[in-house]
């Protein structure tokens, strides 16, 4: 019996420790959580350094009772480097438990140095990884901030050829818990370099406390191309026409911070002079060695309009607007043409002899067509030079939710009931405030190639469905309204082609303002020009509720499966295999003691 019950006690003791560890588990009480010194972390902000081990599974929480959002920046991480994401990383949710939304996830692939803000004063960070023994470690720093506040200079939008700025109170002390973005953004066909004239922040080997951070593109996850801080000079050059700075400071050991300059590259090779149109300006760029060798240089040129000045870098750019800037737009029957002319003014030492050649740069873009036929005239001492370039009018089309045409829906595809009222509007770019857009034709097709069969709704400017409505011309914007369809014997998406001309307001007698044209009539003005606009596909939504319900019972499954612990079938398992071994253990003490119980009071027989 004292054997029996010692192997009892021993198989309670094992099913005690395992119920101790599954509920330890999901609290995330493992080694990176007790150097964090507990699950929960309430201080204001604070500096972690992670030192993780194989297979690990951390989560805790960050949490104040202030109503105040949360930033938390990984400025260093070394991680398993042949790791995948999925077995290795860091996740960051919004709010008190994994539960909520996932702000984003961390893993050895990262190119940026990750930052998330909450939406509230709750934030979970979950750290997971993988069997691999090897040194790792994660650098956390955190605090918590008031959204509505900001710290002046601190960030901004840079948009110019060229430019410069500054850390907050530069050059007095960089301000404290500051996260600075500045985004710069130039021309296309430029890139940028960046030059800092100085750098002055905390010391640190892997810039884990205030660093500055540059990336290739527009945005804090694009390619990091730097980490700096200490007091270095560094160079930086996109690849792009776009890029980011970050400045991150903790909250001790302000220094002077930084000065920034650019400037912008311009990457395409013009020989003389190129000349390029769009919907609402036309661009010329003029090599800057072309100048130097007729004796010219920027501040030699002017416009129709001289207070139109160019953006100069490498080359001379003008940007010109088509109702800006002097110039002239000609209407006539099959074209709206822009002209505008760069004027060469020598600054003359003499009245009466020059040694300098006259020129002028005749620009003139013409729509016309279908394309936009550029134009470039360079007379050089009665000398006409010619440049041609095709180009086309930015339009797009959109649906929207109601007749207002203030909101447009965003969804792809975008499901409808039957017989419901679609809205429907194409939209020009342009700076040109006199042109119209007319709907010419519209038709509909199941596929996106528009293959048999097509359904008309407007052609030749007439409507052709009963549903169909056509709103009147409205400047930019052509628009129409019909009510949604099925195609019989197809599948259940529809897909709208529009083919819009453009004239100009003030022509009565052209092609947009016929209207209604039912047969081609002799000496009527043309349109201007057109353009083919393709949206699509509306779905009815029975179709996506068909389609739906199938996933939507395979999340509830799969999350159903999730809900079911693998700890807790683990304690399951081994709490019967301990009830086993009691079983087990029992039948054999009382097989002992059957046979103990025999032998000791047995009889002995008698002689």
């Amino acid at each position: 019996m004292e054997a029996m019950r010692r192997v009892i006690l021993f198989a309670l003791f094992i099913v005690s420790c395992l119920g101790e560890l599954n509920s330890t588990v999901p609290e995330g009480k493992s080694s990176c959580t007790a150097s964090l010194g507990g699950s929960n972390l309430a201080e204001t902000h604070k500096a972690l350094i992670l030192q993780l081990n194989p297979s690990e599974d951390c989560t805790w929480t960050l949490e104040r009772p202030e109503n105040k959002s949360i930033r938390i920046i990984f400025s260093n991480l070394q991680l398993d480097p042949d790791g995948s994401c999925d077995s290795e990383n860091i996740k960051v949710f919004d709010g008190n438990s994994t539960a909520e939304a996932l702000l984003g996830q961390v893993c050895s692939k990262n190119d940026y140095v990750p930052v998330f803000e909450s939406s509230l004063n709750t934030l979970t960070v979950q750290i997971v990884t993988d069997a691999a023994r090897i040194q790792r470690s994660v650098f956390i720093f955190y605090y918590f901030f008031s959204p509505g506040t900001s710290i002046p200079n601190c960030g901004g939008s840079l948009d110019a050829l060229e430019g410069s700025f500054t850390s907050p109170n530069y050059p007095k002390p960089h301000p404290e818990l500051a996260y600075c973005v500045w985004h710069i953004q130039v021309e296309k066909g430029y890139k940028i370099k960046l030059d800092f004239t100085e750098i002055f922040l905390e010391v640190d080997e892997y810039c884990r406390f205030d660093f500055v951070a540059v990336y290739d593109g527009s945005s804090t996850t694009s390619g990091l191309m730097g980490q700096v801080c200490g007091r270095v000079k560094p160079t930086f050059e996109s690849s792009s026409d776009s890029l980011t700075i970050v400045l991150s400071t903790d909250y001790a050991n302000s220094y002077r911070g930084f000065s920034a300059s650019y400037t912008s590259i311009y990457t395409e090779n013009v020989d003389t002079t190129s000349l390029t149109c769009s919907s609402d300006k036309m661009r010329v760029i003029i090599n800057k060695s072309y100048l130097e060798s007729l004796k010219y240089n920027e501040n030699n040129l002017q416009l129709n309009d001289p207070t139109c000045r160019p953006k100069v870098s490498n080359v001379v750019e003008f940007s010109i607007l088509l109702d800006e800037c002097g110039t002239i737009k000609k209407v006539e029957d099959h074209s709206i043409t822009y002209t505008n002319v760069i004027t060469f003014t020598a600054s003359q030492a003499s009245e009466v002899i020059t040694r300098q050649k006259r020129l002028q740069i005749v620009v003139k873009c013409e729509m016309e067509n279908n394309s936009t036929v550029e134009i470039m005239y360079i007379t050089e001492d009665d000398i006409i030079q010619n440049q041609n370039a095709l180009g086309r009018y930015n339009t797009s089309m959109a649906f929207f939710e109601s007749n207002s045409f203030e909101k447009p829906i965003l969804a792809s595809p975008y499901y409808v009931d039957l017989n419901q009222t679609v809205f429907v509007q194409v939209s020009l770019y342009t700076s040109d405030p006199n042109l119209v857009v007319f709907l010419d034709s519209c038709i509909t097709s199941p596929t996106s190639d528009f293959a048999s069969p097509n359904y008309d709704l407007i052609k030749k400017g007439c409507i052709q469905d009963e549903t169909c409505d056509v709103y009147p011309l409205s400047r930019h914007h052509a628009r129409f309204q019909f009510n949604a369809f099925k195609f019989l014997r197809s599948l259940s998406s529809v897909y709208l082609q529009c083919e819009v001309l453009i004239c100009d307001s003030s022509d009565h007698q052209s092609r947009c303002h016929q209207g209604c044209v039912s047969r081609r009539k002799r000496d009527i003005s043309s349109y201007k020009w057109k353009a083919n606009s393709i949206i699509g596909p509306i779905r009815l939504k029975r179709d996506r509720s068909t389609s739906g319900n199938s996933g939507l019972q395979y999340q509830i499954h799969g999350g159903e499966t999730q809900n079911q612990p693998f700890n807790s079938l683990y304690l399951f398992s081994f709490m019967v295999l301990a009830l086993n071994v009691v079983i087990v253990a029992t039948v054999i003490a009382r097989h002992f003691v059957n046979q103990r119980t025999d032998y000791k009071y047995q009889k002995l027989q008698n002689n």
